[in-house]
């Protein structure tokens, strides 16, 4: 038995084969806790990790020009019951480069257990990073996740974020990201969150669009169940000329669970546009009888209609 068998193990548990992800041509690092026990470089990509008293600290670099064709994999996972994950995160993609990034944060075993994570992201001239990340987690409702994230988008940089937690129960996640987007740069910020029972979920994402003909985007898709509960808030501010920005929010409420949405948008100067939708109710009635019509049950179409607005 090595190491990283439980980490096998879970992935096989999930329906993903882990033959696939972490390959002998594949940068990753895995991580149980607080303690390393895996890691591999590529040429292109350095990764320095380091255990500290607070958690693991962690330096990614994909070097300049570099075109990454395997994704690199962030593996955090816990396996005990009780526990808790601090990640503290430097991510650098050099001029010209270009990778993906799959972060897989694993907590199907935990009853009670945090994971925090301190990013600070730099995507310098050129450069181009999507960045997924996914989350899987049992039916205890005791977990918390707390990201924050520091994001810089240079030049004629792109930055392509994913977040999806809808496997088992969110129990609270609070999320805060800020992104800083440069001239000609790209910033689209997608999350996907399934919320039931008493789960909670606090959404903070903020796109500053602060050079010449900067984009920005912030899609959210959250779908909430029985007493869960949601606070939503996309941020896109225009503060340079031909900025453009959108901050699209979706919310499906059943049962007694409760959402808000809060869109913030703010132009500085007089030649940025930054616009704003938010929606907020029940599931389609003209899909839900449509799979009704085919067979469904009432509860197997509105679940059809969720995970289809999840993806």
């Amino acid at each position: 038995m090595t190491e990283l068998d439980p980490l096998y193990q879970a992935f096989r548990q999930i329906g993903e084969d882990p033959n696939a992800i972490l390959t002998p041509e594949t940068a990753y690092l895995v991580a149980y806790g607080h303690q390393v026990v895996g890691m591999q470089s590529v040429p292109g990509v350095i990764i320095i990790p380091e255990q500290t008293k607070q958690g693991i600290h962690a330096r990614v670099t994909v070097l300049e020009g570099q075109q990454l064709v395997q994704p690199v994999h962030l593996c955090f996972s816990l396996f005990e019951k009780y526990g808790g994950q601090h990640i503290d995160l430097e991510l650098t993609l050099q001029p010209g480069s270009r990778a993906t990034f799959w972060s897989h944060c694993i907590f199907t075993l935990p009853e009670i257990a945090r994971h925090s994570m301190n990013a600070r992201v730099d995507i310098q001239d050129g450069a181009q990073l999507t960045y997924n990340e996914v989350h899987y987690h049992g039916v205890s409702g005791g977990i918390e996740v707390i990201p924050r994230a520091q994001v810089t988008v240079g030049p004629q940089g792109r930055y392509i974020a994913d977040f999806t937690l809808v496997q088992g129960r969110v129990g609270l996640l609070d999320i805060d990201y800020d992104i800083k987007v440069q001239e000609d740069g790209i910033a689209e910020l997608t999350s996907k969150v399934y919320g039931r029972d008493t789960d909670r979920i606090h959404i903070r994402e903020a796109v500053s669009l602060d050079g010449a003909n900067a984009r920005g985007l912030i899609k959210s898709r959250v779908a909430l169940d029985d007493e869960a509960s949601a606070e939503i808030t996309g941020a896109t501010y225009g503060n340079a000329a031909g900025a453009r920005g959108h901050v699209d929010c979706l919310e499906i409420v059943r049962g007694n669970a409760k959402a808000s949405a809060i869109p913030e948008v703010r132009v500085t100067h007089p030649q940025a546009k930054v616009t704003h939708e938010a929606a907020i109710g029940s599931v389609d009635q003209m899909q839900l009888e449509t799979l009704m019509a085919r067979g469904l049950s009432p509860e197997e179409a509105v679940d059809r209609i969720i995970l289809g607005m999840l993806g």
